[in-house]
């Protein structure tokens, strides 16, 4: 981190330089320009000190991306709390343990999760604030309820005068100083929340600044597709584009295809950042039913007509994603190989960047002119990478990364964190990889059992056979992904079942199967049972040898 740099300062300067300019927008809703921004945050500052939080408390956040949402998180920062970002889709359960585990003060909730928590069950909440509103849904303390209802009146005696840019004085923070706690899954037991410092966020933002800021202007708008609880979607999606003055659009419903279409078209954002599945849904659905029609396939095969022909595909794409990003930068889960060779082939502005929770998360990434087929970009500014192979460009070995962006360890888990960071820094991903001579990192495989949802998230199928485990007539099971889907391999107890016809045999699993899914998030959830005649093959130490069952 350079000398005199503090994060914040970038919050801060964003907001005096484009104080007059839109800043976030919910989609097909109201608009925050910078300074209402700044006066929010304001706001919400003036709550903190009522409630008697002090720097370095936690203050959680769940919801659906929104500018208010953006605007907690902003506050949080600047105040010189942690920001303990939840994903919405977690269930009632995961979310109480993650406020619980991380000791929050606050937590900042979107209407749609309001429904499902229980305030009784995370005690030590000073209170519960409503994201549309920031009204109160629970006080457990007069100063909090007193702050709330005189807000206006206490902001008013802070700024007699006119609230200005020379009111603006946020918290200097350190490059080792805790920033956020991001938990890479919910699940009772075995949650772990990733430490990260400013100068992890800082490492990442100061990398978008020099690499993406030069075809990325001021003014341009954005969209926020992917959930801000996410790293990927926070730092790349949010910070960037909020400290370079951009003009961010939330998409604060359930992005379906539709929507996301539509909203491309609006909004015709200067950046596109997503995950495959948005990418092979266009593609799959609108490009190619038309490009293997006999008729294209005719005019692909000319040489002459051909390039043209892709020209045409090419525009047509592009405007798919609002014609005018710079680039679509796709991360977070491996890109079909179909649809990745088709779109180099006709030209398309794609690229693809590797990176992981506990590195804020950016380890590698290519400008598309310099992107290489099948690779994840090269190591960033403000990192180092090995292959810890003895042939690096030929023989996989697992990726070991260290410097700026990499996190502090995992909070109130020592254990944990020693086995993934070493004593000289280098924090071991468990994804294997080859390297080429220029510097190219090639994803090969995971070392580790988890398993990336469609969107990005993180899945641990242990966890999930843990529970179906315990579920009638499951004698052992192991959970695979076909394609973008989860699917349970069960083999089913022998005795329990003898006296059961196939198709009630069927019914119980299918039971199992809602069950399990109503205790689950809504991307780790098991698409079908399929039931095996035989136990799975093991190790000597009685483990599944999980290899042996993967599509």
């Amino acid at each position: 981190m350079n000398k005199g740099s503090s994060f914040n300062q970038y919050i801060q300067q964003a907001i005096l330089k484009y104080w007059e300019t839109d800043a976030l927008t919910d989609y097909q809703g109201a608009t925050l320009q910078y300074h209402d921004v700044a006066r929010k945050i304001e706001k919400l500052h003036i709550v903190f000190e009522y409630c008697n939080i002090q720097k370095g408390d936690k203050i959680a956040i769940c919801g659906r991306n929104s500018a208010h949402w953006g605007v907690a998180f902003l506050a949080t920062l600047t105040y010189g709390c942690v920001v303990v970002p939840i994903l919405h889709e977690f269930n009632a359960e995961q979310i109480h343990n993650i406020v619980n585990h991380s000791e929050s003060r606050l937590l900042f909730v979107g209407d749609y999760i309001a429904k499902d928590i229980q305030p009784d069950a995370m005690p030590h909440l000073g209170g519960i604030v409503n994201l549309p509103d920031f009204s109160l849904m629970v006080s457990r303390s007069e100063q909090l309820t007193y702050a709330r209802e005189h807000l206006n009146m206490l902001f008013g005696s802070k700024f007699p005068r006119v609230f200005s840019k020379e009111d603006i004085h946020y918290h200097e923070d350190q490059p080792d100083e805790l920033a956020l706690l991001n938990y890479t899954s919910g699940t009772t037991g075995h949650s772990k929340g990733v430490m990260l410092p400013y100068r992890a966020l800082w490492g990442n933002l100061d990398f978008a600044l020099n690499r993406l800021r030069p075809h990325v202007a001021a003014g341009t708008s954005t969209l926020s597709i992917l959930p801000m609880a996410h790293m990927y979607g926070l730092a790349f999606e949010f910070i960037f584009e909020f400290c370079n003055g951009c003009h961010i659009f939330f998409l604060n419903r359930l992005p379906s295809p539709t929507l996301i279409a539509k909203a491309f078209t609006d909004i015709r954002p200067s950046l596109v950042i997503a995950v495959p599945l948005i990418i092979e849904k266009i593609i799959r659905k609108k490009v190619f039913p038309v490009i293997q029609s006999n008729r294209m396939k005719l005019l692909l095969a000319m040489p002459v007509v051909s390039k043209k022909v892709k020209e045409k595909i090419c525009e047509q794409v592009y405007e798919a994603f609002g014609g005018q990003a710079y680039e679509i930068i796709v991360g977070g889960a491996p890109l079909s190989k179909e649809v990745e060779q088709f779109l180099l082939s006709i030209g398309f502005p794609l690229t693809v960047g590797y990176g992981t929770t506990e590195c804020a998360p950016l380890i590698s990434y290519s400008d598309w002119h310099d992107f290489v087929s099948g690779a994840c970009g090269k190591v960033i500014d403000n990192m180092e990478v090995r292959i810890l192979s003895h042939d690096p460009q030929n023989v996989p070995g697992e990726i070991v990364t260290r410097g700026t962006n990499v996190m502090l360890g995992y909070y109130k888990d020592e254990e944990a964190t020693r086995k993934v960071l070493d004593e000289d820094g280098w924090y071991h991903t468990g994804d294997l990889a080859t390297m080429d001579s220029d510097g190219n990192i090639f994803i090969r495989g995971r070392i580790k059992n988890m398993l990336l949802g469609a969107s990005g998230q993180n899945i641990y199928p242990e966890e999930i056979e843990d529970q179906l485990n315990s579920m009638p007539m499951v004698s052992e099971c192991i959970v695979v992904q076909h394609d973008e889907k989860l699917v349970a391999l069960v083999y089913p107890d022998m005795d329990e079942t003898a006296d059961f016809s196939a198709d009630e045999l069927e019914a119980v699993m299918e039971q199992n199967r809602v069950n399990l899914n109503a205790q689950l998030p809504a991307y780790s959830r098991i698409s079908r049972i399929e039931l095996r005649n035989e136990e799975f093959a093991k190790t000597p130490k009685k483990s599944i040898k999980r290899y042996l069952y993967q599509p």
